[in-house]
């Protein structure tokens, strides 16, 4: 299976109010698998940037003057993601302003949501996290995920962070590089234990240790008018 975790930075928060997209970071998963292929774009967003944005992710006006527009890179973005089970944090967000820039662009702006079927990890997040904090740095945090150098947020970064993140939070995965790839389909799993001549050992309680078991049950009973359970099972 395929997934792209994707994060994006922007001029502002509402897109509504006609804020646009100027950072996008992509990882490819396959099953559940890192294949080393990223898309990573800086563009233009034909407007200024918020000094509040600003502040989050670092990104200046004067650092987007010499980048594509959006338009210049949608094919590329929607070849990479199309088809793909899309990983987003918040993905609400995300997908508004994706979907405004492709309406800008001209393409489809439900191409993703109609194509794509999408995973928002902060839903997922306070699912199994209830009442605490669910965002990215607090879910690194959470799952061990070293996020050291998240100085600003960034679209690439947080990507790669939200991969991480993701897989641990769903479990099933132990390691993350890609020095192990996944059996070719049809390939049989080599195991991993040896256990030929492996005998378990079986210790018994000794007379003393099932006498105070006896003398604890006989506790319990003098509390319990319906009796021990533990003497009602079959032997």
């Amino acid at each position: 299976m395929k997934q792209v975790v994707l994060d994006t930075e922007t001029t502002g928060l509402e897109v509504e109010q006609g804020h646009r997209i100027i950072e996008i970071g992509c990882v490819e998963l396959v099953n559940r698998r890192r294949t080393g292929r990223t898309f990573h774009h800086y563009v233009h967003p034909e407007r200024e940037i918020d000094g509040a944005a600003e502040q989050v992710h670092g990104i200046t006006n004067d650092m987007l003057r010499d980048k594509p527009r959006f338009r210049d890179v949608a094919a590329e973005l929607l070849e990479f993601v199309v088809g793909a089970e899309l990983v987003i944090h918040n993905a609400d967000f995300d997908m508004g302003f994706l979907a405004r820039e492709l309406e800008l662009a001209a393409l489809d702006g439900a191409t993703l949501r109609q194509r794509c079927r999408v995973v928002d990890t902060l839903a997922l997040a306070r699912r199994l996290h209830p009442g605490q904090r669910n965002g990215l740095d607090a879910l690194c945090r959470r799952y061990n995920v070293d996020n050291s150098g998240r100085d600003f947020h960034g679209a690439l970064l947080d990507a790669q962070l939200l991969a991480d993140v993701y897989l641990a939070m769903t479990g099933g995965q132990a390691a993350l590089s890609l020095e192990a790839p996944p059996p070719a389909v049809g390939s049989a799993v080599q195991a991993r234990l040896d256990r030929t001549g492996l005998e378990l050992a079986v210790v018994r309680a000794s007379a003393e240790e099932l006498a105070a078991h006896e003398r604890q049950l006989d506790l319990l009973a003098r509390s319990c008018p319906q009796g021990v359970v533990w003497r009602q099972l079959p032997d």
